[in-house]
């Protein structure tokens, strides 16, 4: 049995389960793989989110200490949001799914030049 945040999880696959369980936090994630980002430049590169979307689903991903989100006393005030340590261990997961999303492009599907995405290289 697994706790975590006082909810109890039979297995390890029920907790990512519940943390992705939706559409756009594994988007929000992939685009911060890339280096901290501002609240504007995440709305402009994760397509069709709403703002309101995309306000819950950082706070439901800071929560979970997915990432983390850096105010600075400046003005105008500014806001980052970059990956936790755990977050940045999601980067081989994801680079992974990506290779799998081109290999079954290869084999079930085709390519076209429009809305293609590249693999989110080691910041190490």
């Amino acid at each position: 049995m697994y706790i975590i945040n006082e909810k109890e999880y039979k297995c390890s696959i029920d907790i990512a389960q519940d943390i992705f369980n939706d559409n756009w936090k594994m988007k929000i994630i992939w685009h911060l793989l890339d280096g901290e980002k501002r609240y504007k430049e995440l709305n402009e590169e994760v397509k069709n989110i709403t703002q309101r979307t995309l306000t819950a689903k950082l706070r439901d991903l800071e929560e979970k200490n997915i990432i983390k989100r850096e105010s600075f006393a400046e003005i105008p005030p500014r806001v980052v949001y970059s990956l936790t340590p755990i977050g940045e261990k999601l980067r081989p997961i994801l680079n992974n799914m990506f290779d799998w999303g081109i290999d079954y492009v290869n084999e079930c599907g085709k390519f076209t030049e429009e809305g293609k995405c590249e693999p989110k290289l080691s910041r190490h």
